[in-house]
């Protein structure tokens, strides 16, 4: 299931853009649209769109090792056309993408380019007035996943916020969501609002970055109701429809299309003490406990620099399930969850703390707990995605 192959092609040489040289052009990912093949371009390779907006001015990047303009990070293609950027904000995961889930990112020098670069995943997950002063402009370029839990949208709400509150423009460089064409989930209550949950919006989205960032401010979730100037360099030649395979993983624990499609599913897995392979080569790919010893299929977390600190259940056999080349639907599975809650015997420490901050409400846990089926559970997210579908209508930029 949405499924593309990659296809390495040369653009055609993009115009300068009031400088003496070209930008590097970029392999872009094919769509066919009935018997023509069109060239896929994310926000990022558009120079002609972009670069006149940063001519003159300070530049802040918002990035992290997905912002990249073919073989080029976009950091480096912009010092080379002469933009002046002064400094990285680095996401969860850091500005290289190496840090574990949940580790913290340290300001730093990027060794390579010799940027400072500020942490927003940490203590500070907001730029502060003092870091964007000396800004104008501050370009946001991650790729995303289209889940609600999957943090890097959490930082655009706040670089949004710092933007508006401090007269700075925010430019988002859009990429295609892998899980952009259905919405599904429970709409998250404001009351269990969190950094893995900011928005009254479902699971799955069903949105790029682009559209999310012009419902956040159209629908004034920033803080007082402020809105930020936004510019968003929409992709072309892709739709919602489109199958999109991601070139790089966007995190050090999605290592490909097949744990992106089930992340929505098995993300809810981090609020129980099911181990979704944290600690393997396969994480996402395969759920498991080292009580289900009547599973066939096993596997052992350990320690694994970059991609798992202290993994749940290091160094025990896991019996499970191996999700890698089953069919996925478009919509959460809750049968893995419901059947593995039914099979754990202590029922009262499956759950832990964090799952109703996944989840986006205490319903669902409360759900699950009562027996209730997967088609009654689905049935009571109905009336909330209706009217969110209404709303997503205003803010989408592609078919």
């Amino acid at each position: 299931m949405r499924k593309i192959n990659l296809v390495v092609a040369l653009l055609l040489a993009i115009a300068s853009v009031q400088c003496g040289s070209h930008p590097p052009s970029a392999p872009s990912t094919s769509t066919t649209t009935g018997t023509s093949v069109e060239q896929l371009q994310v926000g990022a390779e558009q120079f002609e769109r972009y670069l006149p907006l940063l001519k003159g001015k300070s530049v802040g990047l918002v990035v992290n090792h997905t912002a990249m303009v073919g073989k080029s990070h976009l950091a480096d293609t912009l010092r080379a056309q002469g933009i002046n950027v002064k400094k990285v904000f680095a996401p969860e995961h850091g500005f290289r993408g190496s840090a574990a889930d949940g580790e913290t990112v340290k300001d730093g020098i990027d060794t390579k380019t010799g940027l400072p670069i500020v942490s927003l995943y940490g203590a500070n997950k907001k730029p502060t007035p003092e870091q964007i002063a000396d800004l104008d402009v501050l370009i946001f370029d991650i790729q995303d996943v289209g889940v609600r839990f999957y943090t890097f949208i959490s930082t655009l709400h706040y670089v949004m916020e710092a933007a508006a509150e401090n007269g700075k423009k925010v430019i988002v460089l859009d990429r295609p969501n892998p899980n952009g064409d259905y919405i599904d989930g429970p709409i998250l209550d404001p009351a269990v609002k969190s950094f893995v949950g900011m928005h009254p919006i479902p699971i799955v989205h069903g949105l790029t970055v682009g559209e999310l960032a012009k419902m956040i401010n159209g629908e004034k979730w920033l803080d007082k109701g402020l809105t930020c100037g936004l510019e968003v360099i929409t992709l072309k030649n892709w739709k919602h429809t489109d199958p999109y395979s991601l070139p790089l993983r966007p995190s050090p624990n999605l290592p490909n299309d097949q744990s992106i499609q089930l992340y929505p599913t098995l993300g809810l897995f981090e609020g129980t003490v099911i181990s979704m392979g944290r600690g393997t080569q396969i994480p996402f790919l395969v759920i498991g406990n080292p009580e289900f010893t009547d599973l066939s299929f096993q596997f052992t977390p350990a320690d694994i620099p970059g991609m798992a600190n202290n993994p749940p259940h290091e160094g025990k056999v896991c019996y499970g399930i191996d999700l890698r080349n089953v069919s996925v639907p478009n919509k959460i599975e809750l049968k893995y969850i419901l059947d593995f809650y039914k099979k754990y015997s202590d029922k009262d420490k499956f759950f832990t703390k964090s799952f109703t901050i996944l989840a986006g409400t205490t319903t669902l846990q409360q759900q699950i707990k009562d027996g209730l089926t997967e088609d009654q559970i689905r049935a009571s997210w109905k009336d909330g995605l209706e009217k969110y579908s209404v709303m997503r209508k205003k803010y989408l930029l592609y078919d």
